[in-house]
Parts: C-alpha cells; sequence; structure tokens
C-alpha cells in the first residue's frame, strides 16, 4: 500500500529532521504546544469526540463481532520463544484456542465452527507499531502533501501549491506539509516572497517535514497580525528580512501556533475521519496494536476519554498503548492516571521524556561536534534536571520512555536509568530508549548491564543514510546509527519503529530496511552493512519484543493459546523472498480479536 518512493507520510522526523541548519530550542514539534494550539482553532473542543455513540455511527468495520472459526491449510508462524509452525489455527470469542497439526486444532474446536481455508498462505501475529504519534497523524493527515517524494524539486511543489491556490474559495487556507529542503531541490527555506507567488489573497501555510518548522506567505502574516513590531519569543522566533520585518519563515512551535491559530476552517468531522484514517492505515499494513509515544500534546488529558470512547464504540480496529508525556505532568498527576491504567483495548504503558532534539537538525546532543562544525546539538533536558525526572517518575511506578539520539543524550539517559537501578527504582521493566540512533561499544554494554530496550527509527538508514555520512558525521560516525546488528549479537531485546509522521506506517517495510540497510539515494549500497540482522530477528522486532516492550506480551505478539486473536495473512513468506521484495509483499487480511478488520482487494474470501 505505501511505496518507498511515494509515501503518504513522507520523512522528516519531528525529533530527527534533515533541515535548514538552524538551532530551535523550543521542544521537539510532537512535545510542543504547536498541535495543541492547532486544534484549540479547530473547533473540536466539545463533547462529540468523547461520545461513544458519535464514534459508532462512523464504524467502518464490517464485522462487530468475533468469529468461532478454525484457519486451515496454512504456515502459521507462531513467534513462540522457538519460532515454531504450524498448519491450523483455532479462534472463539477473540482468543486463540489452539495451533497446531490440522486434525489437532479441528479436534479442539467447537463442531459448528467455521472452517477457512488459507490456501497454503502465511499466517503471522500482527504486527505492532511501538512508536508513532496518533493525534498528530489525524491532525496535518489530510493537508497536501508537497514531500520530496511527490515533488522533486521546490519549484514542482509550489507550483502544485499554486494550482491549488487557483481552485479555491478567496481567503479559503492553502495548507501543506512535508516540505523538506534537504532532499528538494532548491531553496533551504520557503519565505513569504516564494509563496507569495502560490497566492496574494489566499493564506498559504505549509509544514516542514520536521514539524520545527513552518512557512506562510504575507496574506497569512497579515492575518494573524504579525510585524515588523511582533516581539519573538527567543525559544520560538520569526525568520525576519535585514530589516526587521517579518519573513515568513517560523521557527519552532509557538512560532507556528501564532499563525495557524488563525485557520478556523476545520471541524469536528475533520478529526473524527483523521482518527479512523489512522486504525485503517495501520490495519492495511498489518498492524493491529500501536503505541502513542507523547499522548496529552494535542488535546490535553481529554485525549484519554477519546481513546476509550473510540474503543466502547467498537470503531477502533488497533489496539493502543500509549505514553504519557512529560510535558504535561502536572495535568496527569491531577487526573490521578497511573501505569497499566485500561484494558485490552487501550492502556497506560510508559512515560515520554524527550531529552535532545534531532541529529538530522543538528539538535541531537553530541559528545562530540557535528562534521565541520563546532556545535554539539542541545540538550532539552539538561543531565542533572533528566535524572531527577527519571526518578521521580520511577518512584511513582512509571516505565520510561527516553527520546535520545546523540550520542551524548544516550549518555544522559543511561546515568539517568543507571540512578534509577542503583536507588532500586528500575521496575516494571522494560525501560526504553527512543530513536537511541548514535550508539558506541561502550553504550551496548551499559544498555546489556541495565536491561534496557532501544527502538530504532530504521528509516533513518534508509531514507537519510547517505546524509548521516556524508553531511552530518562523516564516515565513522554514521556507522553507528541504529546498531540493530550489535544489540542482537549482545542479547538485547529491540525494536524497529516508524514514528509517524515522520516516516509512514509499515512493518515489512521496517522490516526490510533493517535486513539490507540499503539507502534510498544510493539502492545499491549499504550503511554499516555489519549491523544487518535476519528476516526471522526482525518480524520478531515487530511482533513479540514489540508487544514486551509495549508491555503487553501476556496477550498479544504471538500466536499462542490463550492470546487475543490478532494475526495477518501475507501472500508470501517474508524470509523466502529477496530481501529487497519484502516491502512488496501484501498484507491480504488483518484480524484483530477474531475480527476481520482489513480486506485487501485480492485477499482470500
Amino acid at each position: 500500500m505505501f511505496e518507498e518512493q511515494k509515501s503518504q507520510f513522507d520523512p522528516g522526523d519531528p525529533c530527527t529532521t534533515l533541515s535548514v541548519r538552524q538551532h530551535e530550542v523550543s521542544p521537539c514539534a510532537c512535545c510542543s504546544s504547536v498541535f495543541a494550539d492547532l486544534m484549540q482553532t479547530m473547533e473540536v473542543l466539545d463533547e462529540k469526540l468523547t461520545d461513544p455513540d458519535f464514534w459508532r455511527k462512523r464504524n467502518r468495520c464490517k464485522e462487530q463481532a468475533p468469529r468461532n472459526a478454525v484457519l486451515i491449510n496454512a504456515k502459521v508462524l507462531t513467534m513462540d520463544e522457538s519460532f515454531s509452525e504450524a498448519s491450523a489455527m483455532a479462534i472463539k470469542d477473540g482468543k486463540i484456542v489452539a495451533v497446531g497439526d490440522d486434525a489437532m486444532v479441528r479436534a479442539a474446536a467447537d463442531a459448528d465452527a467455521e472452517i477457512i481455508d488459507c490456501q497454503g498462505k502465511i499466517i503471522l501475529p500482527g504486527f505492532i507499531e511501538p512508536h508513532m504519534h496518533f493525534f498528530p497523524i489525524a491532525t496535518i493527515g489530510r493537508f497536501e502533501d508537497i514531500g520530496p517524494f511527490r515533488y522533486p524539486t521546490v519549484e514542482s511543489a509550489l507550483s502544485r501549491l499554486k494550482t491549488l491556490a487557483e481552485n479555491v474559495e478567496a481567503d479559503e487556507w492553502i495548507m501543506a506539509r512535508q516540505f523538506d529542503p534537504s532532499l528538494q531541490e532548491g531553496v533551504e527555506e520557503l519565505t513569504r516572497a516564494e509563496l507569495d507567488k502560490v497566492s496574494t489573497s489566499n493564506p498559504v501555510f505549509v509544514y516542514n517535514a520536521s514539524l520545527h518548522f513552518g512557512y506562510c506567505n504575507s496574506k497569512a502574516l497579515e492575518i494573524a497580525g504579525i510585524s515588523k513590531d511582533t516581539p519573538d519569543d527567543p525559544a520560538s522566533p520569526y525568520g525576519r528580512d535585514e530589516d526587521g520585518v517579518p519573513n515568513g519563515v517560523l521557527k519552532g512551535g509557538k512560532a507556528i501556533a501564532s499563525v495557524v491559530r488563525h485557520n478556523t476552517s476545520r471541524n469536528t468531522d475533520d478529526l473524527a475521519e483523521g482518527c479512523l484514517d489512522v486504525c485503517t492505515r495501520a490495519n492495511a499494513v498489518g498492524i493491529t496494536t500501536f503505541c502513542d509515544q507523547g499522548t496529552g500534546l494535542v488535546r490535553g488529558v481529554k485525549e484519554l476519554d477519546i481513546y476509550r470512547a473510540l474503543a466502547e464504540s467498537g470503531s477502533m480496529t488497533a489496539r493502543l498503548r500509549y505514553s504519557l508525556s512529560y510535558a504535561l505532568q502536572d495535568e496527569f498527576d491531577r487526573a490521578g492516571i497511573a501505569y497499566g491504567d485500561g484494558d485490552e483495548m487501550i492502556r497506560a504503558t510508559g512515560w515520554k521524556i524527550v531529552s535532545d532534539g534531532s541529529n538530522q537538525g543538528y539538535s541531537g546532543l553530541q559528545r562530540e561536534p557535528y562534521l565541520h562544525s563546532e556545535d554539539k546539538g542541545i540538550a532539552y533536558v539538561d543531565a542533572s534536571q533528566l535524572k531527577e525526572m527519571v526518578l521521580d517518575r520511577a518512584a511513582r511506578g512509571w516505565p520510561l520512555v527516553v527520546h535520545a539520539n546523540g550520542d551524548q543524550a544516550i549518555d544522559n539517559t543511561l546515568d539517568a536509568y543507571e540512578a534509577a537501578f542503583d536507588a532500586g527504582l528500575l521496575t516494571n521493566t522494560p525501560w526504553r530508549i527512543e530513536h537511541c540512533s548514535i550508539l558506541h561499544d561502550d553504550q551496548i554494554e551499559r544498555i546489556s548491564k541495565l536491561n534496557l530496550s532501544p527502538s530504532f527509527l530504521i528509516g533513518h538508514v534508509y531514507y537519510w543514510g547517505q546524509a548521516m555520512r556524508d553531511k552530518i558525521f562523516g564516515d565513522a560516525k554514521a556507522e553507528l546509527l541504529d546498531r540493530t546488528g550489535a544489540c542482537e549479537r549482545k542479547g538485547i531485546r529491540w525494536t524497529l519503529h516508524s514514528d509517524d509522521p515522520v516516516t509512514e506506517m509499515g512493518p515489512l517495510r521496517c522490516i526490510e530496511n533493517a535486513v539490507s540497510r540499503r539507502m534510498w539515494k544510493e539502492p545499491d549500497r549499504q550503511l554499516a552493512p555489519d549491523e544487518c540482522i535476519s528476516v526471522e530477528s526482525a518480524i520478531r522486532a515487530m511482533t513479540r519484543d514489540a508487544a514486551w516492550q509495549c508491555h503487553s506480551d501476556h496477550e498479544i505478539g504471538s500466536l499462542v493459546t490463550g492470546k487475543y486473536a490478532d494475526f495477518i495473512l501475507l501472500d508470501r513468506d517474508p524470509r523466502k523472498v529477496p530481501v529487497t521484495e519484502i516491502s512488496q509483499i501484501k498484507v491480504l487480511q488483518t484480524w484483530m480479536g477474531g475480527r476481520k478488520v482489513y480486506t485487501c482487494p485480492e485477499c482470500l474470501s
């Protein structure tokens, strides 16, 4: 569904962007106020979204009850500890009741169970996406994509916007996303001068793919009341011409929000459809569970009420695990949210802290300066604060999930985790390091000692590997990117993630990226081939180990008796195709809790 060259959400990590070389000191976009301010202006702060009946009317799933069925003539990769295979599986009341050969499973099933002939197709546990951003995807997903995989040059992207402007009403906002100057030939910034060529009568706003930057035209600045006399927030300033007049470049969440809050054209139905689209997209690539890493940053504590309404309505066709954002600590504390709150559909499983910024944006915190630079990046949370925050949340029983891209940020995270370990507070494991991008051997030793678990944004290797090598770090340090192989050899449990809307959700694409380590710009070359891992290891990372990392391996992640009947059917065995074709394998069906929630056109009946 998502071809690598034409992804729906093209790369541009909010926390790892390859962008204009500017250091922003506001938090990463996923942890800033930009989405909260945007949603307030879209007039969706009403009770509809917390009403299950509102969602029931929009339910897209044809099957409302789990099936009592026996799936036969299949190749079932159970993903149990032995990586065992079976030929049949029985499901009832949403759970697996038997796995084995056809005769054994038929004997264990009810006499009236439906028999489904899988015609030799592969059955895997439903994929688990351990790091994505639910509401940000739903929010910006309907904006026009002018990213590099659709428009390789800035000129062609602007031409697309001009076409849009010629076909809308006067004063209607033109909203776009995914502009990535690192991958698109042309100017590095979209100033008001560039965007005024699109329209002078319609306000135009474009998100940088990173979400760290926004760009707008003169009309949008006028509507927002932003002028030469508008003061800058030092943490989120306006770009300016030599004479001090704002040039349309918006740096950081507050500057972005000061413009987009004036777009009041969207409504509750937009967000509702966006949320359902997230589930539909996930199911289409075989995902039956995803984990939101930063809950609360769009709608505050109310997000939890929306989650519950979705789950209760039966409209949510993927399970949701979530980590609460440290940015809303006081609100969540007042609400009394605790680790483990929820049920099999939605559950709080972590506490998210962002410790640094972006390697590709030169704000990931490094031990040594970036290539051809004296800069070492930015600590969004300094080392002493991070340690205090980790100890505080650990004492409250929370598993920690810390974003750390640069090697110094990883050092700081390991120091904080070690302090919790020494204090006897490293409980409710696993504890996670998100992205964990640049990893040295000594850090791998510490991760192993503390029994921590990295989650790698493996799209860094494929989409930005060449830039990491040639522009950002140099050959030697680029070899330290996403070290799945080294962690595997050390016996560390790790996972792969998309960080959608950073890279598109696509577990088979992630598996291929990890197994092949090919680079988009140089498809015949690999980045750090010693870090390649086996297909089996990559599948495990997106099923059983992802379930464990999301504190859910007791109920999902493998196809064994007693677990939920979350599984997918594939048209080919990932272990039997060329590694460069893994991402092209078709997901034929996706089942969640014994319900078929996705069927592709070529699927079995």
